[in-house]
């Protein structure tokens, strides 16, 4: 299946809500009609997306063995917006912007489990290496359950470049590393942030290590002895919307 394609209930019906311009056209599963699913054919309908009714064999073709939920859509373009568009969208952001930055995410869930915490804890922004990093492809955006048709992703050709980017427009770097002195309940965390992730196993490299301001730990009771990155996110995320909030 290819990135012009997302699948899921939660997918599309966001992506006819929030980017209904994006959607050309969507099937839907002949034989199922509960009110998720009349939700999402409503969203269609207002939208003036064309509709097909299909058998689910049909739509297990067409979406590669990506779960459907009985809905594929197809889009005309995927919404990841390029490093050219980053110094504008930092312009425009609050006094006191919340950003995720992802060193090289590979698992195409991770990427899309890590845009939904982003999405829920209200980040206003993800930024992604365009090299050693998962595309924003069907895969991505069904694990994030809509959050990919939401929240801006941009991906950027020198991820070292982009971070001094955000050092310049005055964005603070909070890199997550178990080596940290710190742990992420004691740092200050209320300031203009970008909380920055390394990818899976490996962890921030080293030349992005160095752009942070500052480097945090997750406190660890047990016995593993790292987290998921999708998990790391979203307490990092949290954490920063508890300070703000208390």
């Amino acid at each position: 299946m290819d990135d012009t394609h997302i699948c899921g209930v939660h997918a599309v019906l966001a992506a006819l809500k929030s980017r209904p311009d994006l959607v050309e056209e969507i099937w839907v599963s002949d034989t199922r009609g509960d009110k998720r699913m009349a939700a999402v054919l409503d969203a269609a309908h207002n939208a003036q997306v064309k509709i097909h009714k299909s058998p689910r064999a049909a739509l297990d073709r067409m979406s590669g063995g990506v779960k459907h939920q009985g809905v594929v859509a197809r889009v005309r373009e995927t919404p990841v917006q390029k490093e050219q568009d980053l110094e504008s969208f930092l312009a425009g952001l609050p006094p006191l912007p919340l950003l995720l930055v992802l060193d090289g995410v590979q698992d195409p869930h991770n990427l899309g489990a890590c845009l939904r915490s982003a999405d829920a804890a209200g980040a206003h922004g993800v930024i992604v290496p365009r090299e050693h990093s998962a595309p924003l492809s069907a895969v991505a955006r069904r694990a994030a359950r809509g959050a990919a048709e939401t929240i801006p992703v941009f991906q950027v050709v020198n991820l070292a470049r982009a971070l001094r980017e955000l050092k310049a427009a005055g964005i603070w770097l909070a890199g997550a590393s178990q080596e940290a002195d710190t742990d992420i309940f004691h740092a200050d965390l209320r300031r203009p942030l970008a909380i920055v992730l390394g990818g899976e196993g490996k962890g921030l490299r080293r030349l992005t290590q160095e752009e942070c301001d500052m480097l945090v730990r997750i406190p660890m009771a047990g016995s593993v002895e790292s987290l998921n990155v999708s998990v790391a996110a979203g307490i990092c995320l949290f954490e920063a919307v508890r300070q703000r909030n208390g």
